[in-house]
């Protein structure tokens, strides 16, 4: 298998189901059903696409034993929320709370994910391929479209310009930016990230292209590279030089069209889209102003939970988004339940009440301004939730 550190987490614990599951998967066209066949677009394409899949991955993997992100300087840390909500989709982990409507979402979303799909999906790589894509070649603002038919364009660009006039930090330099699934038929952004990614040749990059490619068309679960599984993700990015022949990397930004999606699908698309990106928001703060030190579960989680503090005082602040608390509150309950209960990881963002204790604070704050509509500087908010941070652990 091209063994990977995906940035997804769930699908390299996938890599792991199936390697104890080899005998099954080895030979690809004997675990073909009848349900498989009648799924892909051209029995007889796919027939021929399956007869040579394992030559030539074998072929591409030859002296790419160790192929794998781990320890580039691409690496990203992956949302432990939003990894474990995909796992537990997958039928592994058990999130903090399986029953929530996101879950529940994505379980659907995923129902005709055969092994097969599965199988050509991790041997391929083209899990990380939307992500990194975004995180090294998407480098400018200008022009963005978020999700797939841009319908969340306009109300992410407003409240981006919303988020850099309401914090008093530099903003001028952050960028948002789109990760979109189709990417997966641009064979020329597929190579361009092999090879930032693996350091493979323009040759070998290419031939991985074709392949992801002719998968991409042959199997309609995939959705022409837009199923939700490939950009469920949004994550905020510190600047930083990857050296030649790299552009130096902005702070940024970037909103995933799966999660914007998903959010839309069970009812929260009024609120999720600014909810996400000030949370991410809040940690482009957080870098400005030095608030990350610290290594382990107990820095991480102070990190998430001053995010989202930020973001629910930035929501429902007359001068941010001025929402009605209600109806944040409602969003955030399924947000926050999608997953973090790994209490010893070096990502734990905080358990679900944790989280909701923290944005209530935040709420608490602008209710309780003696000025109503002054706006707090990101410092002294900062400094505000430090002091309350135990009691909100508590929870």
């Amino acid at each position: 298998m091209k063994r990977l550190k995906l940035l997804s987490g769930a699908f390299l614990l996938m890599a792991m189901l199936f390697a104890g599951c080899q005998k099954q998967t080895h030979s690809i066209k004997e675990e073909t059903t009848a349900g498989e066949r009648s799924a892909v677009k051209s029995s007889s394409r796919v027939a021929a696409l399956k007869e040579g899949i394992e030559e030539r991955l074998n072929r591409l993997k030859a002296g790419q034993e160790n192929r794998t992100i781990t320890g580039t300087r691409f690496l990203l840390r992956q949302h432990p929320e939003y990894r474990n909500l995909l796992l537990n989709a997958l039928n592994d982990v058990p999130a903090c709370n399986d029953d929530t409507k996101i879950n529940l979402w994505l379980n659907d979303q995923l129902s005709d994910w055969t092994a097969t799909v599965v199988f050509y999906a991790i041997e391929t790589g083209m899990l990380d391929y939307p992500t990194y894509d975004a995180l090294i070649f998407e480098n400018s603002g200008a022009g963005q479209v978020f999700g797939a038919q841009g319908t969340y364009t306009q109300r992410l660009t407003k409240t981006f310009k919303d988020l850099k006039r309401f914090w008093d930090i530099e903003s001028a330099g952050i960028v948002m930016v789109a990760m979109h699934g189709d990417m997966l038929l641009d064979r020329e952004k597929i190579i361009r990230t092999d090879m930032a990614l693996y350091g493979t040749t323009e040759e070998d990059a290419g031939a991985w292209a074709d392949l992801i490619i002719e998968i991409i068309n042959a199997f309609p679960q995939y959705r022409m590279g837009n199923h939700p599984i490939f950009t469920f993700n949004a994550f905020a990015q510190k600047g930083f030089d990857p050296g030649t022949p790299y552009e130096p990397i902005p702070d940024k930004i970037v909103m995933g069209d799966g999660i914007l999606d998903g959010f839309n699908a069970i009812g929260y698309g009024d609120v999720a889209p600014q909810a996400i990106l000030a949370h991410e928001f809040g940690h482009q703060v957080q870098y400005q102003l030095n608030l990350t030190g610290g290594s382990g579960p107990e820095a991480s989680r102070r990190s998430e939970l001053m995010a989202d503090a930020f973001s629910a005082y930035f929501l429902a602040h007359s001068r941010g988004q001025s929402m009605n608390w209600k109806r944040v509150q409602q969003f955030l309950q399924v947000f926050f339940n999608i997953g973090d209960c790994s209490f010893t990881s070096n990502d734990h963002h905080g358990t679900p009440a944790q989280r909701m204790a923290a944005a209530t604070w935040a709420y608490g704050v602008v209710e309780a301004a003696q000025k109503q509509g002054h706006i707090l500087s990101a410092g002294a908010f900062a400094s505000m939730f430090d002091a309350v941070l135990p009691q909100i652990l508590n929870n």
